[in-house]
């Protein structure tokens, strides 16, 4: 990713040292700022589980079990958040929801209907993420992560057809992620550990534009967006809990979701202002 905008940024150079490719040829060049807004849907997570690091040595794929040997998590898991402390009354689904951004970008035409650009974007999603594990207990253990807010920087290639232009853009993602944890278990404590904080990704998509007028272009865009969150786990400690109980047992517990990477699906409508 990096050498992909090592690359536009070469071309961006080169493009501003040669006024022949710096001539607005084809009528997309120049700065523009824009606006966006649309629908963010979550890749399907519906087989996602929740990942065990007995003794907290650092090794996750444990299993939990109980004084007599058995999964203590044998119930199961769920990709959302639960409708009570077993599985098969159901689970809610994740939050897909409603997107917004802002974009600054600079395009260069390339002979008569070629652009290379660079477009800056900070927005705001609303998705959630949720995965629970379910233990004999009965309890419910449920991760939620979701993003206060984002920032990309990515290139893009471009081709122009009088008024409109088709483009394919991809570059690096940053999320503000946030990270929470509830249980039903009353017995044993839970320490977050990185519940906030940003992680690093990729967009990669494409779109398209119409020139409506001299200033003001309309389009619409596809992202696919991904990002890791690894660093987000639970610790679970013995609280009240017996010599029996199974985190006991296991000489403490460390837990998260076993799907590390965030991933979903943009679909916008923009409108972007040219000078």
């Amino acid at each position: 990713m990096r050498k992909t905008l090592a690359l536009s940024l070469a071309v961006l150079a080169a493009g501003t040292a040669t006024p022949a490719l710096a001539q607005d040829t084809n009528g997309w060049g120049g700065f523009y700022v824009g606006v966006s807004g649309g629908y963010d849907i979550l890749n399907d997570d519906s087989i996602d589980t929740v990942d065990f690091d007995n003794g907290n040595n650092g090794t996750y794929g444990d299993t939990v079990v109980t004084s007599t040997g058995a999964n203590a998590f044998s119930p199961g898991f769920c990709g959302g958040s639960p409708t009570s402390t077993a599985p098969g009354t159901g689970c809610d689904g994740d939050d897909n929801e409603f997107s917004y951004s802002a974009r600054l970008g600079y395009d260069i035409p390339v002979g008569d209907r070629m652009i290379v650009g660079l477009v800056g974007e900070a927005g705001i999603t609303e998705i959630k993420d949720r995965v629970t594990a379910f233990s004999t207990t009965p309890a419910s253990y449920t991760f939620t992560r979701d993003i206060d807010y984002t920032a990309a920087i990515r290139g893009r290639l471009g081709w122009g057809l009088d008024r409109g232009l088709v483009y394919f853009t991809g570059g690096w993602l940053h999320a503000k992620m946030d990270n929470r944890f509830e249980s039903t278990n009353t017995a044993n404590t839970f320490t977050q550990n990185n519940p906030k904080g940003w992680s690093e990704g990729f967009q990669a998509g494409g779109g398209a534009e119409y020139r409506i007028s001299e200033g003001l272009s309309l389009g619409v865009e596809y992202l696919y967006n991904d990002i890791s969150n690894g660093r987000y786990s639970v610790t679970v400690g013995q609280g009240t809990a017996g010599a029996t109980n199974p985190f006991v047992l296991a000489g403490g517990v460390t837990m998260h979701p076993y799907e590390k990477d965030f991933s979903w699906h943009s679909l916008r409508a923009v409108a972007n202002f040219r000078f």
